[in-house]
């Protein structure tokens, strides 16, 4: 088994999962969202895609056992465990430069957009696009009226998510540097991921 990888705080990180392993993502603080995604590791074009997986699932957010669906409409994961609430977030695209921008912050800025490319990077690796990511952990309720609400998580410290590879992968996991909305409870903190 391998050792527990920090995924650092404000920044990403990037894995090689083999078919049939499974990697366990871990909320260390209980209050940080991870930006996760998906990779075939034997064609980058084919990714995890939440736009195909939320028809399939026909709701918002994965359950224990639903497959996490490419944009081929193949599984390249599957939700093994999940001891959180199970809240997730499948809606929201990954903050870049442009959505700090939008809420009015000036200058450099950490985003889950570059750690995904600097992550991806590091294993020699560029990301064909910038998909939507499943957001662990990130409480985005749909009101009556069909906005969004953006909410601190409601998992504790040391809730875990475990993933099955169906397909070669290559997942990347960034702790999301959102600062700027209550998504973090107000602060910014490192997770944690071990191969299994």
């Amino acid at each position: 088994m391998a050792s527990m990888q920090e995924i650092p705080a404000r920044g990403g990180k990037a894995a090689r999962l083999a078919r049939g392993r499974s990697v366990r993502l871990v909320n260390t603080h209980g209050s940080q969202v991870v930006d996760t995604w998906a990779f075939n590791a034997d064609d980058l074009d084919e990714f995890m895609s939440m736009e195909h997986c939320r028809p399939t699932w026909q709701r918002t957010m994965p359950r224990v056992g639903d497959g996490l669906l490419t944009n081929k409409r193949r599984a390249i994961l599957t939700l093994v465990e999940d001891s959180s609430p199970g809240i997730h977030d499948t809606l929201l695209s990954a903050c870049d430069r442009y959505r700090y921008e939008s809420l009015g912050h000036r200058g450099y800025h950490e985003s889950c957009t570059e750690n995904l490319h600097r992550a991806m990077a590091d294993l020699g690796l560029k990301p064909p696009e910038v998909p939507c990511p499943l957001n662990m952990w990130m409480n985005i309720p749909v009101r009556p009226d069909g906005s969004l609400a953006f909410e601190p998580t409601v998992c504790k410290p040391g809730d875990h998510v475990l993933l099955r590879a169906e397909l070669n992968a290559i997942v990347v996991f960034s702790a999301c540097p959102m600062d700027l909305n209550p998504i973090n409870a107000g602060k910014t903190l490192n997770a944690h991921f071990q191969i299994v």
